[in-house]
């Protein structure tokens, strides 16, 4: 459902366009119903790098989801969504539950738990995004039922908040289960590499790696699987930060590699 930079550092399934020559396999991001427009899910190999990091596009407006949540704020209107989507899935692949401590963010990493805080009453509360949203003017976020209901605003349907993130949960209370501690999320920093393939037949990727290895290195294939079979994804390079693994992204798509893109390991 529910910035510079193509940030995708995510586990994007694509197709390969750099040689006509070798196994271009149909590898595309599969887009999942979620509220009344469409997104990208959550990556089913459980890795860093969902999906849900790649721009997307919605009545002509592109968004762009921001690779830190670290000392992230805004102010504006937020509203909720309820039984209409309940049991539906929602952006990063879960199914959406209303009674849930869940939001939709347009741009915040997935997982992201942010404080919300109502104006109006002073009421705050803490919930998780779990899908992309909402796409009406003005609106910065979407609660569950249960949210909106906490900070009073199931009621009214809106409010003027300000959300704070707070970032990737560590630790919770025994007694009320609610996340105490939380890790900044943050994509920039890690180990980062390019993706120029992807493969249904094992053998062309392995062919192909070994050749991109006389002129690359950190040649590999990388298996994932999904509901539609198996893939083999050959990278190249290896990089500490994004933005050097975007740079070199740009630059052998500037040879050939016309679907090359940085993902994150």
């Amino acid at each position: 459902m529910r910035f510079r930079t193509q940030i995708l550092i995510l586990l994007i399934l694509t197709f390969f366009g750099c040689s006509a020559t070798l196994d271009t396999t149909y590898d595309p991001i599969h887009i999942p119903p979620s509220k009344s427009y469409k997104t990208s899910p959550h990556s089913s190999t459980g890795q860093k790098t969902p999906a849900t990091q790649k721009s997307y596009k919605i009545k002509g407006v592109r968004y762009t989801p921001i690779a830190s949540a670290s000392g992230f704020v805004q102010t504006g209107i937020a509203s909720w969504y309820g039984r209409k989507f309940h049991g539906r899935k929602t952006s990063n692949g879960e199914i959406y539950n209303m009674y849930a401590m869940t939001a939709a963010h347009k741009t915040l990493p997935m997982n992201t738990w942010v404080r919300v805080h109502n104006f109006k009453n002073n009421r705050k509360v803490v919930v998780r995004i779990n899908d992309r949203g909402p796409f009406v003017y003005g609106r910065i976020i979407d609660l569950s039922y249960t949210g909106a209901k906490r900070i009073g605003i199931a009621g009214s349907g809106t409010a003027k908040v300000r959300v704070t993130a707070l970032g990737r949960a560590t630790s919770y209370s025994k007694k009320t289960k609610d996340p105490i501690a939380f890790k900044p999320v943050d994509y920039w920093k890690g180990n980062f590499t390019v993706q120029v393939g992807a493969f249904q037949v094992k053998t062309n990727a392995q062919k192909y790696r070994y050749k991109l290895s006389k002129t690359y290195q950190n040649a590999h294939v990388v298996i994932f699987t999904d509901d539609r079979g198996t893939f083999f994804r050959v990278r190249i390079g290896r990089f500490t930060n994004l933005k050097d693994a975007e740079r070199f992204s740009e630059k052998i798509i500037a040879r050939g590699f016309s679907s090359a893109f940085a993902v994150a390991e």
